[in-house]
């Protein structure tokens, strides 16, 4: 018997490793039992709000023509051409897509005619853990980027730990380093905190800073909060109305301290507030948002045939006096089996790869 005794079995068979076992399966059990939800994430602790209602990850300019062929549903594999004209942000003439997705894998390339490469690989370890690989390189930049994520997905809570640009090349330990974690305590108010460590060099002192988030889910509404160690608060309020139309509010401001303020006796307050709403119709989606510096911005999305979309993009800046447009066309081919291939995998409830 004493064979198949482990060397260090005696830190697992005594009293005191059992006391500790039978009070984690005692609190794990009363967890269970309250059925809280998943709460999401830090980073998409406003997410009905920032990246579905209001403009900021749809608005473009100019001119563009999105080409995408797909090879197949599962796997998935499809390869894109993008080509743009007279954009006012950093998109180049022509950039080549290529994408590769299974449940446990996903891969996607893109490649600029400027030179700028960037790079995503996503590894799902089980149904919790997934790890995130970022790469990109600038056309001209004296370094690029990496960014490493490991986001753990529990019942009633997230975890997320991000490195950018570790290195111990230099002898010690280099780069900024993002921890947070949301944990739901009731059915419908959950609590959070994001952790930041960055040391850009050897040379240099590591700064640290700390910041606190909160959820709270309504029957149709969200309400989130956010307040971060340099003295930003951010707020959103996300709104169901009907079936088809959301609306949304987002404000952020910032109390950020100033010699004329320090000689008045307290810091400046500079802030932003952003109003938007969506409005979901059969084949086309409505974009609208407002915001206090005087931009009101608009965006149509309309598909007119299946694999054919155009996308209409219109921003009017009153302070500025300018005006900017945008316009998008969109052909996706893919064949009869593939989408058949969708349907049925979507029917089947598959799991999708780990965007």
């Amino acid at each position: 018997m004493s064979d198949s005794l482990s060397p260090l079995s005696f830190l697992s068979d005594n009293a005191v490793a059992a006391a500790v076992k039978d009070a984690y399966s005692s609190f794990s059990d009363r967890r269970a039992a309250l059925g809280l939800p998943n709460p999401g994430t830090v980073d998409n602790i406003a997410r009905e709000v920032q990246k579905d209602v209001l403009l900021s990850n749809f608005m473009f300019t100019g001119l563009r023509a999105d080409l995408t062929k797909v090879f197949g549903m599962s796997p998935l594999f499809r390869v894109s051409h993008a080509f743009s004209m007279g954009s006012a942000g950093n998109l180049p003439p022509y950039a080549f897509s290529a994408m590769y997705g299974t449940p446990k894998v996903f891969m996607q390339g893109n490649l600029g005619s400027d030179g700028a490469l960037a790079a995503v690989g996503n590894y799902r370890w089980n149904s919790s853990l997934v790890t995130k690989t970022n790469t990109q390189i600038m056309a001209g930049a004296s370094q690029g980027l990496l960014q490493i994520d490991n986001d753990y997905t529990g019942s009633d809570f997230s975890a997320s730990l991000k490195a950018f640009n570790p290195s111990f090349l230099e002898g010690g330990l280099t780069g900024i380093f993002v921890g947070s974690y949301l944990q739901s305590v009731t059915p419908s108010l959950a609590l959070g905190f994001e952790a930041i460590w960055q040391r850009q060099g050897l040379t240099t002192r590591p700064e640290t800073a700390l910041s606190y988030c909160a959820k709270y889910r309504g029957e149709d509404w969200i309400a989130s909060a956010q307040l971060q160690a340099q003295g930003i608060l951010a707020t959103s309020y996300w709104k169901k109305i009907s079936e088809r139309v959301e609306a949304g509010v987002d404000m952020n401001l910032q109390f950020a301290p100033n010699a004329a303020a320090a000689m008045m006796g307290g810091p400046s307050r500079d802030g932003t507030t952003s109003i938007g709403a969506k409005y979901d119709f059969r084949a086309s989606t409505f974009r609208a948002q407002v915001d206090s510096a005087g931009k009101v911005s608009c965006l149509l999305e309309k598909r007119i045939a299946m694999p054919i979309s155009l996308t209409f993009a219109g921003e009017i800046d009153q302070a500025k006096q300018t005006a900017k447009l945008g316009l998008a066309v969109s052909l996706e081919i893919a064949g009869e089996e593939l989408m058949e291939q969708q349907e049925k995998a979507e029917s089947q409830g598959m799991v999708p790869p780990p965007f």
